[in-house]
């Protein structure tokens, strides 16, 4: 796990005090979308599917601001929509690095470059550019051609003026080993990014491509194959060993959803930004009035093929402060990946 040692004593941290103060549950990271409107048309996205005149509004910052803060959680995921594209994007992200929040804002890049001295470097802040691929099967994933260079360029020029950039990649049923392995190489090893996310795709039901999505078993698969020969240790992944672990079917977990809650222009999403079953004002309505006990494999037929980090990962991290072997193992990693 590669995550920079300061925010891993934040989280645990964070967690510990959760502890103490007997909290069932709670958020680990925010995912806030402060519009729906995206210069990209992605197979896998359902997001500029909403009406125009949704796709029109933009969250104020004092909204999306209180709203991290209501929450309470040390992590913040800035998504949409392209957030970019949010004319006062740089003061959110501003005022939520001010309060020591540690915020990704996540971009498809075409906008980076020409944003790039609206922000700051600092250690609170990372972009976080999405990219399924090398150049023609990450063009072919976003639907527009040159997309995959001016990502590249972008980060470049990011890490030139001292950004630390991270990259998110989905990875769907046309993918195999050696195209993943070909793409966390060149991200790993050429563009040397701070740290990589690594997802399958789920069957997202507004997404426009409903025929690539992976199931379970193709998952585990694909990236048992991906990981093997030593490169999970090598990359610089993101993600706790467990999460890890389960992605290859090597160990199994329920879905913790309120861990990686949602908050949009519509309010609190419930359960998760990968399904829609209503909306609430706040945090506390979320974890209090949502049933979680229907949702996850098993349970819910839309869950059947799921295993996505914003409901899997946090049940890793708990299970990994649950164990004193596991919590070795996670501080072995990640100093092992600050060295590296």
């Amino acid at each position: 796990m590669a995550m920079p040692l300061r925010q891993s004593i934040r989280v645990g941290t964070y967690l510990f005090e959760q502890k103490l103060r007997k909290r069932e549950k709670f958020p680990l990271i925010v995912e806030l979308e402060p519009l729906f409107a995206c210069n990209l048309k992605c197979e896998g996205c359902g997001k500029i599917q909403h009406p125009a005149g949704i796709l029109k509004q933009r969250m104020p910052v004092a909204q999306a601001v209180g709203a991290v803060l209501e929450s309470g959680a040390p992590m913040v995921s800035i998504a949409g929509g392209e957030p970019l594209m949010h004319p006062q994007i740089d003061e959110i992200v501003r005022q939520l690095v001010a309060r020591k929040k540690y915020v990704f804002l996540c971009t498809n890049a075409l906008l980076l470059r020409k944003k790039l001295e609206k922000f700051t470097p600092s250690p609170y802040f990372a972009f976080a550019v999405h990219i399924d691929g090398l150049r023609e099967r990450h063009d072919e994933s976003v639907a527009k051609e040159g997309v995959f260079d001016e990502a590249v360029a972008a980060i470049k020029e990011a890490k030139r003026q001292g950004f630390r950039v991270t990259t998110n990649s989905t990875f769907f049923n046309t993918d195999t080993p050696q195209t993943i392995i070909e793409v966390l190489n060149f991200l790993n090893d050429d563009l040397q990014v701070d740290e990589m996310m690594i997802s399958p795709a789920y069957a997202y039901e507004k997404a426009p491509d409903q025929e690539h999505f992976l199931g379970v078993e193709q998952t585990r698969e694909l990236f048992k194959k991906a990981f093997s020969g030593g490169n999970r240790r090598r990359w610089r992944l993101n993600h706790s060993p467990l999460f890890l672990d389960f992605l290859e079917g090597k160990a199994d977990f329920p879905c913790t959803a309120w861990a990686i809650p949602n908050y949009s222009l519509f309010g609190w999403q419930r359960p998760c930004y990968l399904m829609s079953d209503g909306y609430v004002p706040t945090y506390r309505q979320l974890v209090e009035e949502t049933d979680w006990d229907k949702y996850g494999r098993g349970k819910d037929d839309r869950c059947a093929n799921c295993m996505a980090h914003c409901g899997y990962e946090p049940t890793a991290v708990l299970a990994t402060m649950g164990s004193l072997k596991e919590s070795l193992r996670a501080v072995r990693e990640t100093v092992q990946g600050n060295r590296g």
